[in-house]
């Protein structure tokens, strides 16, 4: 039997008033927050409760009637269903209307995402990230060819190199501004405590090794007791080996090289690969590595990012925190940040990129409204890896309209163009990727050998796609994050971090 309308106004007065409840439910994470932030973080609330409950058939209900639905109302929702209640005949005071509209959301996100990255160099269109290689440090024509070709934003990660070539760098940016007349961001990202491949034996001075699938390769913190012939890796944080396990998993250059733990002894452990799926097959240094199966008790906050921040803070812009995962992590910067008595700190970008950070994401951006501006960084080459590749795709949306709800920026990172930027080509998927890129208020794009190709492209694509952008029908079916925001409501991951640890 079809709803009638007057079961659908019933309804959607029934959501209204759950949504209100909602509200006061999670009131704890309102209390600590700024005036400025309470609109944008009731409106989160109310779409995480939306969200956690499945409402297939009230979008169908809407659709059948001709109302506009309540898709793409992610950054206005409960203005939204008001407007729909209107049209059915329910009047509201003045005061009873929620201030948080379509006008005022998309202000308000605009206003935030101008903060973090500067003006769009267009209207409708994301900033675009570009990151530095160790040869952009004296290459001044390259540069200048990256600003005039789109670049707003300059990204350095503390990962590679040192302060000397961050500064050239730095220096390359500001003299490209000078002769172009157009201004650059610089972004500089935390190392973290990404854990990086380091050959003990065979491939040591070559810096790679050449493999195959079945081949049975070493993880050890030294080389004792192997031959040169064996290929061992040493990962750059202690403690790993002692915590890994049987059947548990190893990616090696996100997931270039996969393998199973086949047996742990002593200060070593023996890993199967069971697929290498690069063409060359060589692992090389410096390449990160993934335990997705493995605890890891590593800080996220790492003393050599603590010893890079008072340059970082003297230069950046806005910096990068890697592999951020709970509000504490965010306290721990921050007491940090405090401790350099910085007039105007650098704002700060959330780098969602282990499962842990995606399901704590309301909670991390809960905390991080208490010191706006900030953003959030969909990095996706380590996240893809360590959630798998077949819920990346869900799993981005997802932190798409959870920020969206927030008036957060996102930056859109990691393989964007890959293809392209490696070899000069694109692939037809790589091409649609890039096109949903366009829904995220910032791009990063990796270093390679094309990056003006791919600055040119990007542009192209988002030309063509910016006027689409907010044309999409979602059907609207529970969103894991959301339900484990409701149902959990884990309120101690509010609590304060002294300042002393």
């Amino acid at each position: 039997m079809k709803t009638t309308i007057l079961q659908l106004a019933d309804e959607l007065a029934q959501l209204e008033e759950s949504l209100l409840k909602a509200t006061r439910e999670f009131e704890v994470y309102l209390n600590p927050l700024p005036e400025s932030q309470m609109v944008s973080a009731i409106n989160l609330i109310q779409y995480l409760y939306f969200r956690s409950k499945d409402r297939k058939s009230l979008q169908e209900c809407l659709h059948y009637y001709g109302f506009s639905a309540l898709s793409n109302s992610e950054n206005h929702l409960h203005r939204q269903l008001q407007t729909i209640r209107e049209r059915l005949g329910h009047a509201y005071p003045e005061s009873a209307l929620n201030p948080c509209t379509y006008k005022f959301s998309r202000k308000k996100l605009e206003q935030n995402s101008k903060l973090l990255f500067g003006k769009p160099a267009q209207a409708n269109m994301p900033v675009v990230m570009v990151t530095f290689a160790s040869d952009f440090a004296d290459n001044p024509e390259l540069v200048e060819r990256l600003l005039l070709n789109g670049m707003q934003v300059a990204r350095i990660n503390c990962a590679h190199d040192n302060e000397q070539v961050w500064m050239d760098m730095i220096k390359q940016v500001r003299l490209a501004e000078e002769k172009t007349g157009l201004s650059c961001k610089i972004y500089f990202d935390l190392a973290g405590p990404k854990i990086r491949t380091c050959l003990l034996a065979k491939g040591k001075e070559e810096g790679k090794v050449k493999v195959e699938e079945g081949d049975l390769i070493w993880l050890a913190e030294t080389n004792e007791g192997f031959s040169e012939e064996d290929v061992v890796i040493s990962p750059n944080e202690k403690g790993i080996i002692s915590t890994l396990e049987e059947n548990h998993r190893v990616f090696i250059d996100d997931g270039e090289f996969s393998g199973i733990v086949t047996k742990v002894e002593p200060g070593k452990a023996a890993v199967k690969l069971i697929r290498v799926a690069s063409k060359k097959g060589k692992i090389k240094s410096e390449k990160g590595i993934n335990f997705p199966d493995t605890e890891l008790n590593i800080p996220s906050l790492t003393e050599y990012d603590k010893a890079c921040l008072p340059f970082i803070c003297q230069h950046a812009d806005f910096l990068g925190y890697s592999f951020v995962k709970t509000p504490g992590d965010i306290t721990r910067l921050s007491n940090e940040l405090k401790k350099l008595a910085l007039k105007h700190p650098p704002a700060i970008i959330l780098k969602i990129e282990t499962p842990e950070s995606v399901k704590n994401l309301p909670a991390l951006l809960f905390e991080a409204m208490k010191n706006p501006p900030f953003g959030i960084m969909i990095a996706r080459g380590d996240l893809a890896v360590e959630i798998g590749f077949g819920r990346m795709g869900e799993i981005q949306d997802q932190i798409s309209w959870i920020c969206e709800a927030a008036h957060v920026p996102v930056v859109w990172a990691t393989q964007v163009l890959e293809n392209l930027q490696k070899s000069g080509m694109p692939t037809r998927s790589e091409i649609t990727d890039a096109g949903q890129a366009s829904l995220a208020e910032c791009i990063m794009i990796n270093k390679g050998n094309h990056t003006i190709r791919v600055l040119k492209t990007l542009k192209e694509i988002m030309l063509r796609t910016a006027g689409h952008k907010t044309k999409k029908r979602f059907i609207f079916r529970p969103l894991s994050i959301a339900i484990d925001f409701i149902e959990s409501n884990n309120v101690y991951r509010i609590e304060p971090v002294p300042e002393n640890k």
